[in-house]
């Protein structure tokens, strides 16, 4: 029987244990604890009666008996110093000591048998110092610390590896410090080749921030600042912006509402307030921006480009924030990986070291991610022009499962009171590359005094397959939701050429439509995807009234769109056909000058067809 030996990420702001779980060929590396409580936030308290607070009664504390309280005790590691609790004192590894300790008891609940080894993973700036002062700590919890792991090592070995050499980017963003780390991967060894941060920067100060906005708004309703002589209700202030910082990861706004957070002569104040996404990466795009910095001081102190990477690996629960990936995916190129858990990677990486150094053979952390992604066609510019069936994934590949994922997206008309949205699987950018895997229709929209109206794309995806895709009316609420089964089964050659035999009905109908200029029918109007910068638009195919003409609903912007989009195939098609693009493309331009909307709709018909024929090669 193989010993029990756990890895343990002992963070600054929070902390987590994991180890070997299961036997024989079922076994795997999980971080232990019950589903609300693996992730432990590293906080030591006393209240004022004397009992000893570890975790989330610490950290709840912390505003209300900030003297009683201690937080981020990670940073004083390897110092000569003391640390008062109240009317005692400790030292940083004594207090560390106490969230070990709780961590151990965490693990012998949870495995039925107490751990008296540990992995335990350092910043990899960390000097011999503070390296000794955590196995100081661990000692103190009554621990014999196996090995003292680097955290970005501890991250690739979470993602695990093909065997070959590769060059990895670690960008660890937590809840109170940030770095980054360069790291080459060969075999077994894992060497890190620079490392860049700030041990004063992280999530805490993302929650500040918004904390402060919501304290504004408060000031501004009822002239009372919440900051000054509130402690509790500052506290409650700081707690709701945390939770809503979470929230936005995954949706578009985010409703904070705190009741009775003071009195006034008597009556209750109260807090209502929807934060929207984009003010939330308003306010902290100067602190994102400045990690940047440390990535080019990383990059440039490993000798590296960063198209000499390889991948980039998101480690701490901050970079869960969209804007995090989306700069470094601008500044670098490559998109970042993120399957593992972020706030469990370096966890997760030293349960896999720790199940090694107790005789398992683990190569990497099992993780259920989708293999696909999902998402619908929209509007957007290709060639120059604007082109309707553009595809956006809301779930990206390789997403964690289960997972939710909300977008919003405008109607460009404000008559307009019908969607209908196309749902694809798939990676390329033409969503007609991908396959359709449904569609459904929201009707009753309501109007709004010209104003577009706002609508919400919903996804979730579970680990049983089902992709449920609702679209909801904002302001009214009005939805309609559908459940497509088995989205994550493996499409069969006979069901991608019914995808691709419907696609070239649709074309050869002509019933593929999309506009964008003012004055449209339903049929014209589309959705206008607003989630970064209101950069691109939604397709959506909707009822035409009874009396116009369906030729009258080509608009010219789409004909433009096409003719760059075959021109941009040219040197793709054979001479027949290119011959026949080219014919095609002059036809288009002549109705387009003489106004003639039967011509412009019978050429579009064609170069379409032609079209799918030659991206089908």
């Amino acid at each position: 029987m193989s010993e029990v030996v756990v890895g343990i990420d002992l963070g600054t702001t929070n902390s987590e244990v994991a180890a070997w779980v299961g036997g024989g060929g079922l076994g795997r590396v999980e971080v232990l604890g019950p589903p609300e409580g693996r992730i432990l936030p590293s906080c030591v308290g006393l209240t004022p009666s004397g009992e000893l607070l570890v975790g989330r009664p610490a950290r709840n504390q912390l505003l209300l008996y900030p003297e009683r309280t201690v937080k981020s005790i990670k940073r004083k590691m390897g110092q000569d110093v003391q640390v008062a609790l109240g009317d005692q004192s400790f030292t940083p590894q004594e207090l560390s000591a106490l969230i070990l300790r709780h961590l151990v008891e965490v693990a012998a609940q949870s495995l039925g048998e107490r751990p008296a080894r540990a992995v335990i993973t350092v910043p990899a700036y960390f000097s011999d110092a503070q390296r000794q002062a955590t196995r100081e700590a661990g000692a103190l919890a009554g621990l014999e610390v196996a090995r003292i792991l680097n955290e970005p090592t501890a991250a690739s070995l979470a993602y695990g590896g093909d065997g070959g050499r590769r060059t990895l980017m670690v960008y660890d963003l937590g809840g109170g410090t940030f770095d980054v780390s360069i790291v080459r991967i060969e075999g077994e060894v894992t060497e890190v080749l620079a490392s860049h941060g700030n041990n004063q920067l992280g999530g805490d100060d993302f929650d500040l921030l918004l904390a402060e906005r919501l304290a504004r708004r408060f000031q501004d309703e009822h002239g009372i600042d919440l900051r000054q002589g509130h402690a509790a209700a500052w506290s409650r202030l700081f707690w709701a912006a945390e939770e809503a910082k979470r929230r936005l990861s995954d949706e578009p706004y985010a409703v904070v509402r705190e009741e009775a957070l003071v009195t006034r002569d008597g009556r209750a104040l109260h807090l209502e307030h929807e934060l929207s996404r984009e003010d939330y990466e308003g306010l902290i795009a100067p602190l994102v921006e400045s990690t940047l910095q440390s990535v080019s001081h990383a990059l440039d102190d490993a000798g590296l480009k960063p198209r000499q990477l390889d991948g980039i690996l998101l480690v701490g629960g901050s970079t869960r924030t969209p804007l995090v990936a989306r700069v470094l995916e601008q500044r670098t190129g490559l998109q970042p990986r993120h399957e593992v858990h972020p706030e469990l990677c370096v966890a997760l990486g030293a349960g896999v070291l720790a199940s090694r150094v107790a005789g398992h053979d683990v190569e990497r952390v099992l993780v259920d991610v989708s293999p696909y992604s999902f998402g619908p066609s929209h509007l957007g510019e290709r060639g120059g022009a604007l082109y309707p069936h553009c595809y956006s994934p809301i779930i990206r590949r390789n997403t964690p499962l289960p997972v939710t994922r909300t977008e919003r997206y405008f109607t460009v008309y404000p008559e307009q009171t019908s969607v209908e949205l196309r749902i694809y699987q798939g990676d390329d950018p033409d969503a007609l590359r991908n396959i359709l895997v449904g569609d459904f229709r929201v009707t009753g929209l309501t109007p709004r005094d010209g104003e577009p109206i706002e609508v919400l794309c919903r996804m979730g995806l579970g680990m049983d397959g089902m992709l449920e895709v609702a679209a909801i009316e904002k302001h009214t609420g009005k939805s309609k939701q559908v459940t497509i089964a088995h989205a994550l089964a493996p499409k069969s050659e006979a069901e991608v050429q019914a995808a691709k035999d419907r696609l070239r009905r649709l074309y050869s109908s002509g019933a593929v439509h999309g506009t964008f200029e003012g004055g449209a029918s339903d049929e014209e109007a589309a959705l206008d995807l607003a989630g970064a910068g209101r950069h691109e638009v939604s397709d959506g195919d909707l009822e035409a009234p009874e009396d116009q003409p369906e030729e009258s609903a080509l608009p010219a912007a789409e004909a433009h769109g096409l003719v760059e989009r075959s021109r941009s195939m040219l040197s793709r098609m054979h001479e027949q056909d290119r011959e026949e693009a080219v014919e095609l493309h002059e036809a288009i331009e002549s109705a387009l000058a003489g106004g003639d909307a039967a011509a412009l709709a019978e050429s579009c018909r064609a170069l379409r067809e032609l079209l799918f024929f030659v991206e089908g090669r």
